[in-house]
């Protein structure tokens, strides 16, 4: 991992023009003005983010979209909380390494600044991420939302609007949520069937699952992307399991 930001080099792939592209061209030029400033004590971009390489890369798109898509949760209830910042420090640091991450904070810290247009910037994610990829945005956004051990219903209720300006289906959004919110019926609502299914429909539906959410869908994203769908895989058989343990399924 390049210690300058992978996904920066004047311009982000496909986000260099939209609502994303705005976004990110005024969150730079703040970064710069406080550099100039003396708040910043060195360049978190490493170079001057109006130049550079303007080579795309879908690793470098998913993570500008969860650094937005992430603000945007955090502010949803009108107050940071520490342990939602913290949460995605570890991720990010999971992810990237301690330098690494307090450079992408940097961007998340002049991201919370900003208001901006949620319906447009996740249009734009729809239009050029991969199904998968999206999938796993919702994900990390629900484990922003629960970082403090509640979720605050304005926040539900920002990533709902996320999730269908991502065209994320009902029942994935559904899926996604049982992983979080934890009932008596959650892990049928991880296969996306109901407790009434047959043993054989449980099977099946994993196996469609399995094909659905597997990491190697998002290797294409690169090794950060992948890490995190890893993690939502083994949601999925842990779910998976705890269904065959009620029902005596070999």
């Amino acid at each position: 991992m390049a210690r300058v930001f992978k996904w920066i080099g004047g311009t982000l792939g496909w986000a260099a023009g939209g609502p994303i592209g705005a976004l990110l061209g005024f969150v730079f030029g703040s970064m710069i003005d406080g550099m100039q400033s003396g708040e910043y004590a060195y360049n978190p971009l490493g170079a001057d983010p109006l130049q550079g390489s303007r080579q795309s890369t879908q690793s470098g798109d998913f993570i500008a979209s969860l650094l937005i898509l992430a603000a945007a949760v955090m502010k949803s209830d009108n107050k940071i909380l520490k342990s939602e910042l913290d949460f995605v420090k570890r991720f990010l640091v999971s992810q990237f390494g301690m330098d690494e991450a307090e450079r992408q904070l940097l961007t998340l810290r002049e991201l919370l600044k900003q208001d901006f247009d949620l319906i447009a910037v996740s249009g734009q994610i729809k239009k050029y991420m991969e199904y998968a990829g999206r999938l796993q945005l919702l994900h990390f956004l629900f484990g922003i939302a629960l970082a403090d051990g509640v979720t605050h219903p304005q926040e539900l209720s920002t990533i709902e609007q996320i999730s269908r300006g991502l065209g994320i289906t009902d029942a994935d959004f559904s899926s996604v949520k049982a992983m979080f919110f934890k009932d008596t019926t959650s892990a049928y609502k991880v296969l996306e069937i109901s407790p009434e299914a047959s043993d054989e429909d449980v099977k099946k539906a994993y196996r469609k699952m399995a094909l659905k959410y597997h990491p190697d869908r998002v290797s294409s994203m690169g090794e950060d992307v992948e890490k995190a769908a890893k993690l939502k895989f083994q949601e999925l058989q842990a779910a998976y399991e705890e269904i065959k343990k009620q029902r005596g399924m070999n």
